[in-house]
């Protein structure tokens, strides 16, 4: 029997490709397979290539539940992944990721380049805004995310982020100690508004 935990499904975000670091597709690998052993299911872009791949399919080979959202666009390039435990096909991009959130209690993004960061920030600012409330953890695979790190403490030092919102990001280089902070971390209750 597996063990239960209070995060029942993680979105996912990660890159549609490999990258150079085989780091990457190790981290998503370990990510997979650690998630389907805590019994913590995923939702993901629904894709079977690159590092989405990777996760889906460790996470598969373990006997963890992966869900797809995909966009109908990319369906139709017959990107998706064909061994799911269940795909959803959505009209667009804005739908993908409403439904991922609506189906997950927290967020991981794994390296990734522009639609990973779009589906992480827009993750973020709905918790800021109390939209939900879904912590986000960033999975530091060889320093990968330093650069973005660091201009997320320009931003607070600048006072264009709160730093109590900054709290919404769990980062770690380790994917035990990511999972214990999502799950140990209260959420921070201090909305952002303009101005104030």
């Amino acid at each position: 029997m597996r063990p239960t935990s209070p995060l029942r499904r993680v979105a996912v975000y990660c890159g549609a490709n490999l990258g150079q670091d085989p780091a990457f597709r190790q981290a998503a690998g370990t990510l997979g397979r650690t998630l389907a052993a805590r019994g913590i299911g995923i939702v993901y872009g629904g894709g079977g290539v690159g590092l989405m791949g990777a996760v889906a399919d460790a996470a598969l080979a373990a006997g963890g539940e992966v869900i797809g959202v995909i966009p109908e666009a990319l369906k139709a390039h017959e990107l998706e992944h064909k061994g799911l435990t269940a795909l959803h096909t959505v009209p667009d991009m804005h739908s993908r990721k409403a439904m991922m959130l609506a189906l997950s209690d927290a967020v991981i993004a794994l390296p990734g380049g522009f639609g990973t960061m779009d589906e992480l920030f827009e993750a973020l600012t709905w918790s800021q805004l109390d939209y939900q409330r879904k912590l986000c953890g960033l999975l530091n695979v060889s320093g990968y995310y330093d650069a973005l790190i660091a201009w997320i403490d320009h931003a607070i030092a600048v006072g264009l982020l709160r730093p109590v919102n900054r709290e919404l990001l769990v980062v770690e280089d380790d994917i035990e100690r990511l999972l214990e902070v999502l799950l140990t971390r209260p959420f921070p209750l201090a909305r952002k508004w303009m101005g104030r």
